[in-house]
């Protein structure tokens, strides 16, 4: 319902200004070389997958290996999405005049996929030395 709200709203508030003061330009203006625009649908697409995952991993005690799998499969097309994102706002400056939403949304969701990114291989550096060292924290600490 919140994707339907976010319509719902943008459609409502729009009709508060007056016809001839919403922005209207060319289509041929605002056009990016870049497909930009089909990395954002594939974001989209993966938040529904990822919404769905979330709630199949919460209702479920203990998860089964076949949703792990599954989770873990996500992931790794999660990354490719994200290095696609990464290298398609790098390679596409000119967007930012044609385009400008379009490019800042990509530009802060491939700072987001960037910094994710660190986040899991951190935790999965710590994950390796806890398995091949799993005394090693409380040795340190006491």
């Amino acid at each position: 319902m919140f994707h339907h709200f976010l319509v719902h709203a943008a459609f409502q508030s729009s009709r508060w200004l007056p016809r001839d003061q919403r922005m209207k330009l060319p289509k041929s203006i605002r056009y990016c070389e870049k497909p930009l625009l089909n990395n954002l649908i594939a974001s989209i697409v993966f938040s529904f997958l990822a919404t769905g995952l979330a709630v199949a991993l919460t209702l479920t005690d203990p998860v089964p290996k076949s949703v792990r799998a599954v989770y873990h499969t996500f992931g790794v097309l999660s990354f490719a999405n994200g290095l696609c994102t990464i290298i398609l706002t790098h390679s596409a400056p000119q967007c930012a005049k044609t385009t400008p939403e379009l490019y800042l949304f990509s530009l802060v969701f491939s700072w987001a996929c960037g910094l994710s990114t660190v986040f899991f291989v951190i935790r999965w550096f710590l994950w390796t030395s806890h398995r091949m060292h799993p005394n090693w924290f409380r040795e340190t600490l006491f």
